[in-house]
């Protein structure tokens, strides 16, 4: 019996483990519900009465050291695992992807809040449109040749001819149905055309047109809004010229253009070296529109203008193709960035 008590403590005090499997063996042979001291306490029958608490200690001490060469051996293996895992926190971070919002988003934010701060509500309609309110209310009568200037993508709902809207002046049409002036507002969405798409055309683009009528207004306030717009898009220097222009609910009418963002009005091949950019259409609200919407073109007055948000993302970030905006290659997008 001694002399297997000092053979067990002797391959206590020697076990070597290095792994998991090496302790799970050491832990079911001195520790596990058959290990090896069992027989021990089960022949400390046999032993004379005088040694058997000598004995019986014995083998105690053995299980205890057994115990406590385990717990040694699991806590070293236990460290050894969590220095593996440890995070180095001098380490570079992965980097993450951060989004960008889309050029036009960007741009048409912007144009909100420029108008915005001189009065300027915000106004939305439907993107599928009744005759009337794309067409007739906006001295389109039928089979006028205005009507030609628009190629129009037509829906048919019922016995009811409908269409894809193809300029935003529809929900301006809406506006004045039913409100009373003073209206002072913009309407920014998505207008269709039937266009080949190509990098200077599309089939669907997004607009911004906006609205002001009320007593007494002249063309000197309108093109003074535009001035005002120009110069807080693209700088206090920016300058515009109006060039007379035709409109079917607008006379007079103008096309707007501002000096070129690139040369500084010096002359490019962006600008063909004239030193001017169109941006926008504009002119003061045909009177006969006026009456479409039962308001009295005696007593009121005033303008509208409207402006493709695209060709001002164009002049502001230099993207020379409209395919780029719609085809979603994140190397494009996350190019831009903006406090809106």
């Amino acid at each position: 019996m001694q002399q297997k008590l000092e053979e067990l403590l002797n391959e206590v005090k020697t076990a070597s483990v290095s792994d998991a499997a090496q302790l799970e063996e050491f832990r079911i042979r001195f520790l596990g519900t058959k290990n090896c001291l069992k027989p021990l306490f089960s022949e400390l029958k046999n032993v004379p009465n005088e040694d058997k608490k000598s004995v019986g200690q014995q083998i105690n001490e053995l299980k205890n050291a057994a115990q406590t060469v385990f717990d040694q051996f699991n806590e070293q293996l236990s460290n050894e695992a969590n220095e593996e895992e440890k995070v180095d926190f001098s380490r570079p971070g992965e980097p993450n992807n951060i989004g960008a919002r889309h050029p036009i988003s960007v741009i048409r934010k912007e144009i909100i809040a420029i108008f915005e701060r001189i009065g300027y509500g915000v106004s939305e309609g439907p993107e599928v449109e009744d005759d009337w309110h794309n067409f007739s209310a906006l001295n389109f009568p039928e089979e006028h040749p205005a009507r030609d200037m628009q190629d129009t993508f037509f829906v048919e709902k019922g016995d009811k001819e409908m269409a894809l809207r193809t300029h935003t002046s529809s929900v301006q049409v809406r506006v004045m149905e039913s409100s009373k002036p003073p209206i002072r507002t913009i309407s920014p969405g998505r207008v269709f055309r039937n266009e080949a798409i190509s990098a200077r055309a599309h089939c669907f683009f997004h607009q911004v047109e906006g609205l002001f009528i009320d007593k007494d207004v002249s063309f000197a306030d309108l093109k003074q809004t535009i001035l005002f717009f120009a110069q807080e898009m693209f700088g206090k220097k920016t300058e515009i010229r109006l060039r007379p222009s035709y409109f079917p609910f607008t006379e007079p009418s103008a096309e707007v253009d501002v000096s070129c963002t690139i040369c500084s009005g010096k002359g490019c091949n962006v600008c063909k070296y004239t030193g001017w950019l169109e941006i926008l259409g504009c002119g003061m609200v045909d009177p006969s529109v006026l009456e479409a919407v039962n308001i009295d073109p005696k007593e009121y007055s005033g303008f509208a203008f409207g402006m493709g948000i695209e060709r001002i993302a164009q002049l502001k970030y230099r993207v020379n193709d409209l395919r780029l905006y719609s085809e979603n290659d994140v190397r494009f997008l996350k190019q831009f960035k903006s406090a809106f």
